[in-house]
């Protein structure tokens, strides 16, 4: 393609993007504005909303491929999201105890899910089977596999702010001790927030000369830090997504970790330095992972101290790290401090990525959310949200925000300018210029990786240049 169709053809794509945006943005910006009016920040506004959220799902809306189901889509959220002020009835608490990190009481309540529905379950007693069988040739027909179930697992901090969602499969084996296994379903990604940092994230890195397929498929190394661990669905699922991926993550909080392992199915062998008992079996991570999780190591440490002595230079970094009040360490973000320096040290000089999780701290006036043609954007950012995102551009280079749908969050994206800022503009703003230029690698994204969800929809969504 020539330097002159390929301006034509990202102007095309932007005009089609736009247009077919309008109707989408004022109905996602009525429900945006209306939740953050409350200040609801990850909190879902009235069921009218919610019925209209879901029609306007993403796996319905600017795809251009129709992906696999999706079990992590929003439609599903209503068998999860429980009540604002805690698990809500017929929640069954399975983990609960309190942090010594400021985290308060950390909890996780389980919900029955709808899918995979029972008719599926004998294909994965097979697989387990079969994986059993590697292990143990010669108990090959004695052991047996039984799912009794898949279920919802959500992590609270103090019974109120949802911290992580995860699915989890629940199985047993017929024979020996301590047989009871659980296993994080690695693919589903029940959260927007999450779905939109994944999306924005790996865009990004091809446009920056980056070859993501090479690492997809294992013929290439790659190296992700996810700063926060939940229940370790965002480590989980990119550890299963590259077979050439390192996966490092870094939770201060011990308790949160044990959370994930007891309750959410995350395996134990990845933790370094926990010490604990688990009930689960000594053979469950080989048996159910199969490698996935021997390319993760999870560190028990605060991410200023952790940055300082990594040696590692990472290509790509998460960041969501939001404590018991809900609150952002400024740490994180000083655009002065130690973590910051070290931080830009430790990210790939040509094609380093960072995507930060951030909750909108700014209310959108009632008469505001009126006027949704008004608006550029789906979130307004207050001023801490901003500073954020100066800091992140003074450090990186470049620096773009996306709105999440449905809740107030939005995703903050920072990467070395150089390669995603280059070629001919051809009258394109600078803005156009990177957006389009994000939008033609989310298909190649979604392929490479086999995502069940489009990324296009999460990029697009109130997508703003940090000036």
């Amino acid at each position: 393609m020539t330097v002159g169709s390929l301006g034509l053809w990202l102007c095309g794509l932007l005009l089609r993007v736009a247009e077919s945006s309008r109707t989408e943005s004022r109905t996602m910006l009525r429900g945006a504005a209306s939740r953050c009016t409350r200040a609801a920040a990850r909190r879902l506004s009235s069921s009218a909303a919610e019925a209209e959220a879901v029609a306007a799902s993403p796996a319905a809306v600017g795809a251009r491929r129709k992906p696999s189901l999706d079990e992590g889509d929003w439609s599903y959220h209503p068998e999860w999201w429980g009540e604002e002020d805690g698990p809500g009835e017929g929640a069954q608490t399975v983990f609960r105890r309190h942090s010594e990190c400021g985290n308060g009481v950390v909890s996780v309540s389980a919900y029955p899910a709808s899918r995979p529905a029972t008719e599926h379950w004998p294909a994965k007693e097979r697989w387990l089977q079969e994986r059993n069988a590697r292990l143990y040739p010669e108990s090959a027909g004695a052991d047996q596999f039984k799912i009794l179930g898949y279920q919802w697992r959500v992590m609270r901090f103090n019974d109120h702010t949802r911290q992580s969602t995860a699915k989890v499969m629940t199985c047993y084996r017929t024979s020996g001790q301590r047989s009871l296994f659980l296993m994080q379903q690695p693919h589903v990604l029940a959260v927007p927030y999450v779905k939109s940092m994944v999306s924005a994230g790996l865009t990004t890195l091809p446009c920056s000369a980056y070859d993501l397929p090479e690492a997809a498929s294992g013929q290439d190394n790659m190296k992700i830090l996810c700063i926060g661990h939940g229940g370790g669905s965002l480590p989980l699922f990119l550890a299963s997504k590259f077979r050439g991926a390192s996966v490092h993550i870094v939770e201060i909080d011990p308790v949160v970790v044990s959370a994930s392992i007891e309750a959410m199915g995350f395996p134990m062998s990845s933790v370094k330095g926990l010490s604990s008992e688990s009930m689960l079996p000594a053979d469950a991570d080989d048996l159910l992972w199969g490698g996935i999780h021997d390319r993760i190591s999870l560190h028990i440490a605060d991410a200023e101290d952790f940055i300082v002595s990594d040696s590692n230079q990472y290509d790509l970094v998460f960041i969501d790290a939001y404590d018991g009040d809900d609150i952002f360490p400024r740490k994180l973000w000083d655009v002065d401090g130690t973590f910051m320096k070290n931080l830009e040290k430790k990210v790939h000089p040509d094609h380093g990525t960072v995507v930060v999780n951030l909750h909108s701290d700014s209310e959108l006036p009632a008469s505001d959310a009126e006027s949704v043609d008004q608006f550029q954007s789906i979130l307004p950012m207050g001023r801490q949200v901003s500073q954020v995102c100066q800091a992140y551009k003074q450090h990186f280079g470049l620096a773009f925000t996306a709105a999440v749908p449905w809740l107030c969050n939005i995703t903050l994206v920072a990467c070395r300018d150089k390669a995603i800022t280059s070629g001919v503009r051809l009258g394109l703003s600078r803005r156009d210029f990177v957006l389009g230029k994000l939008l033609s690698k989310s298909d190649m994204v979604e392929r490479a990786l086999g995502l069940p969800f489009p990324c296009l929809p999460y990029i697009k969504n109130g997508f703003t240049l940090v000036e």
